[in-house]
């Protein structure tokens, strides 16, 4: 009987802004100059860090893989639902609903993690400095990675079942612009309870464990700074920390406001302003902290625009 209403959802409508009318052309271009600019500040950071020799060490080689993953991020809401804005009728299939779904959750993941694992080189950079290249090498950088991405898509994979095992025999409306965990499971028709305690705890374990360890980073990260006896070099390691702390600050905030609460305390107005800000405006974010509040970023781009822009005549 489960499996025969889930058959006959075959497409959801996702609402949206479709409540704004005409706005929604505004929107529409406001949106795309937002996703055409985050996706050419985060290819302007991957090909920075790829031509610079200077910048090939852990913290920007664990830069590039975040912007590239904030672009995969962007690329599974983005795009959809710029086509929706313009749509009389926006829908997803449930086949679709669920891959957007899981590649969301799974970037996002990813993102958490990473995010943490930057934390803890900024941690070894700062506070055993002579050991920085030995402790995070090329391999342990590769390995931590990998276990971002696998641990990211395994909760993914958990979520999903979760979400798609229940029986869609309600309304098949998201009151959403896209394929969230909480819009979806409250379409169903059982009780959800347990599923949604499930899914609780998984948003705690990736939410608030790293941000634990990058706080616990942190501790001893400016416990280490004030022992500097110059307030230059005090300056110098806080700037190296400056960048990833904003990104930490906005992202972890963004995501702690949505998933750290009950489903039923959803709202869906609030909610779908705060998601605007996390699948939208973050993944700008992201590279414009780390190309404006970093020197070496800059002066690498600088370099890199006047090798390939200005070339010398011969």
């Amino acid at each position: 009987m489960k499996r025969q209403n889930q058959s006959m959802t075959t497409e959801f409508i996702l609402t949206g802004f479709s409540n704004l009318g005409d706005l929604q052309i505004l929107l529409f271009f406001i949106f795309l100059l937002v996703y055409l600019t985050t996706l050419t500040a985060n290819a302007t950071i991957m090909t920075v860090i790829h031509l610079d020799r200077a910048l090939h060490i852990p913290m920007y080689f664990f830069l590039f893989v975040l912007s590239w993953s904030e672009t995969c991020y962007t690329l599974v809401i983005v795009p959809k639902m710029l086509t929706n804005l313009l749509s009389t009728n926006p829908t997803i299939s449930f086949s679709g609903c669920a891959s957007q779904l899981y590649f969301f959750v799974g970037l996002a993941c990813t993102n958490c993690f990473l995010i943490a694992v930057m934390g803890y080189d900024r941690y070894v950079a700062i506070c055993n400095p002579l050991n920085y290249m030995l402790i995070v090498s090329r391999t342990t950088c590769m390995q931590l990675v990998l276990a971002s991405s696998f641990c990211g898509f395994l909760i993914s994979v958990v979520v999903n079942v979760l979400v798609f095992s229940v029986p869609f025999c309600a309304s098949s409306r998201i009151n959403h612009f896209f394929c969230d965990i909480s819009p979806v499971i409250r379409l169903g028709c059982t009780d959800t309870n347990l599923k949604e305690m499930v899914i609780f705890f998984l948003s705690i374990l990736v939410l608030l464990f790293p941000f634990v360890l990058i706080f616990i980073s942190y501790v001893f990260i400016v416990s280490t700074i004030l022992k500097i006896s110059s307030v230059e070099g005090q300056k110098k390691a806080f700037a190296t920390c400056a960048s990833h702390l904003t990104v930490v600050i906005v992202h972890y905030g963004c995501a702690s406001f949505i998933y750290l609460r009950p489903t039923s305390l959803y709202s869906s107005d609030k909610d779908r302003l705060v998601a605007v800000a996390y699948t939208v405006i973050t993944p700008l974010l992201n590279p414009l902290v780390y190309t404006l509040r970093n020197k070496e970023v800059k002066t690498a781009l600088r370099k890199v625009l006047n090798r390939y822009s200005f070339p010398k005549t011969i």
